[in-house]
């Protein structure tokens, strides 16, 4: 009789389906029957457990190496010692910028961002530069899923600007009193009704676990300026789904696996600290416990303490009672399995994070080639997050900040104020870049990038960049270091002598 002959009740108990669509939908299979989901939108899958994520994410990256490890992988790559501006003015749309006046220009607004983003003054606590404030904004949308930065006007200190950045943690954003969500109100987050765009973040007046005791109260801070239209918050995450109003940790999809690696590994630590111990037990056959040792004369004393607390001493010889014993503990530490354990763990691990397992542990014991393609798949993955905060927090920052220094007068931008949005945005054309990524053969990459610039695939202004260099400044000091070397005579000048014309070749004999 054919399967398909049998009453279905039989069927299924003999594990044979019949049905369209997808296995993994089935309802019957032995492996997926007791896989029980729920369906939502975004922000019903988010928020119901985002602040417990948050508050095992946090706690993961004091407590767990890997993690810790994990995170300062991803920022030592992305931001570095920071993402450094370098304009880049669209001359073909501003075209009453003659090419030096353009040059110029770039040069005089590096100097002015530098200024103001090199110093603590940019930020509201005073604290930190620029610089380390996209690190702090990097950490805290990787830990907790997202980070505010508030861009008020302050006046403080002798900087001639007002901006100042404001960074909040995402736990401070908030329901006022434990409001229950809505279609305008989403943990924290007012919306427009018929968009969806953000237009306003209740924000608490201290962090929920705050070990000062105030009443807590909520302000309301609009999205976007209500005169000027400008943005005044930034809300730094990375959405995964549309229509989610707030971020997910990075984290979150290894929260169980590294929490449990982490039991394992101080098991394992504590066994074998154990096993060094030579743990010895005394068999006897009398009732009322471990009887006093008998030393023999000449050795050293065993070390006593309460009553019947006794340790091992270097070269004791102890002669037991009549009845005694001894047996030793092999609890057989360390794991021999152990290290292929954790490494397999660890390869989950980076795959989630987007960290290649290499680069995750610090060890690169693998070929050239494979080490080289294990480094270029990471840098894939930090050059993506790099753009996403350059373009997510940097610019918008940088776009406020120079709306501010043309009102001032310190930059001169004709067109900038009451041209259209094309001539605003040519003006703040820029490039942000960071630290260079790093090689295995430095001198492979060398001959690789002369390569490039030679068959006409790359330019020498770009390859500095990949590396993390200002192709004009470095220009400018190598000409000053060559006029230098020139006037000290250290070098001697290339003099091309004038060929008369009875000693220039005829065109028969070329």
């Amino acid at each position: 009789m054919a399967a398909s002959d049998l009453p279905h009740q039989r069927r299924t108990s003999l594990g044979i389906t019949n049905f369209a669509g997808y296995e993994g939908a089935s309802r019957d299979s032995r492996n997926l029957r007791n896989w029980h989901t729920t369906s939502g939108d975004a922000d019903s899958t988010i928020n119901r457990d985002a602040a417990v994520l948050r508050s095992r994410a946090h706690d993961l990256s004091r407590n767990a190496p890997i993690v810790a490890g994990a995170i300062r992988t991803n920022t030592v790559n992305v931001v570095g010692t920071g993402l450094t501006l370098q304009s880049r003015i669209d001359r073909e749309v501003l075209p009453w910028l003659a090419p030096d006046q353009a040059d110029a220009l770039e040069r005089q607004i590096e100097r002015e961002w530098a200024m103001w983003a090199g110093s603590p003054e940019c930020d509201m606590a005073r604290t930190s530069n620029f610089s380390q404030l996209q690190e702090i904004a990097m950490r805290g949308a990787m830990v907790a899923g997202d980070i505010f930065a508030f861009l008020p006007t302050f006046q403080t200190g002798n900087t001639p600007y007002h901006l100042r950045v404001q960074l909040v943690e995402a736990d401070r954003v908030s329901n006022p009193q434990g409001k229950t969500n809505s279609a305008t109100l989403v943990a924290g987050v007012e919306k427009d009704p018929n968009s969806g765009a953000p237009t306003g973040y209740h924000v608490q007046s201290s962090h929920p676990g705050s070990m000062t005791r105030v009443e807590q109260k909520w302000t309301l801070h609009p999205a976007f300026g209500a005169k000027t239209g400008r943005r005044t918050v930034i809300h730094l995450y990375r959405p995964q789904r549309a229509g989610q109003t707030r971020g997910v940790s990075e984290l979150a999809p290894i929260i169980d696996l590294v929490k449990q690696l982490t039991r394992y590994t101080n098991a394992e630590v504590a066994a074998a600290v154990t096993s060094a111990l030579f743990t010895v037990f005394v068999k006897t056959e009398m009732g009322d416990g471990l009887a006093q040792p008998t030393i023999s004369p000449g050795s050293p004393a065993v070390s006593a303490g309460a009553d019947d607390d006794f340790k091992m001493g270097h070269g004791n010889i102890v002669n037991l009672m009549p009845g005694e014993s001894i047996e030793t503990a092999t609890p057989g530490r360390p794991n021999v399995a152990f290290p292929m354990f954790v490494e397999a763990v660890l390869e989950q691990v980076g795959s989630s994070l987007g960290i290649p397992f290499e680069l995750l542990r610090m060890h690169f014991s693998a070929s050239y080639s494979a080490s080289r393609a294990a480094l270029l798949e990471a840098q894939k993955g930090f050059r993506s997050v790099r753009q996403w905060l350059a373009s997510s927090f940097c610019q918008p920052i940088y776009e406020t900040w120079f709306t501010e220094a043309v009102a001032l007068g310190r930059i001169s931008a004709p067109g900038f104020i009451d041209g259209d949005f094309s001539v605003r945005a040519a003006y703040l054309g820029s490039e942000w870049v960071g630290p260079s990524f790093g090689n295995i053969d430095p001198l492979k990459e060398v001959k690789a990038a002369q390569l490039r610039i030679s068959e006409g695939l790359s330019t020498i202004s770009a390859e500095s960049t990949q590396n993390g260099r200002d192709f004009d400044a470095d220009h400018a000091q190598r000409a000053k270091e060559q006029r230098m070397r020139l006037e000290s005579g250290l070098v001697q000048p290339v003099v091309i002598e004038e060929t008369s014309e009875d000693e220039r070749p005829d065109e028969d004999d070329k």
